[in-house]
């Protein structure tokens, strides 16, 4: 698992429809006062990219550790 990337939700963008917290079989995701939020970024593996890429259609997930 990674200290040196994890997702990061754009809540600008975010339409709190749960597919990230529905998608991730490591449990990074949780939901706290009707949004999702990162509450396990250490459980996240790194360079996975499943949550942005199959689960959120709004583009709401970038990454810490991403080089742009």
């Amino acid at each position: 698992m990674s200290k040196n990337w994890y997702p990061i939700i754009d809540y600008e963008n975010c339409v709190s429809c749960f597919e990230c917290v529905n998608f991730c079989p490591h449990k990074v995701f949780e939901i706290i006062d009707d949004r999702p939020v990162v509450a396990k970024p250490l459980e996240c593996v790194d360079f996975c990219k499943g949550c942005s890429k199959a689960a959120c259609s709004v583009g709401a997930i970038s990454y810490y550790g991403e080089e742009k």
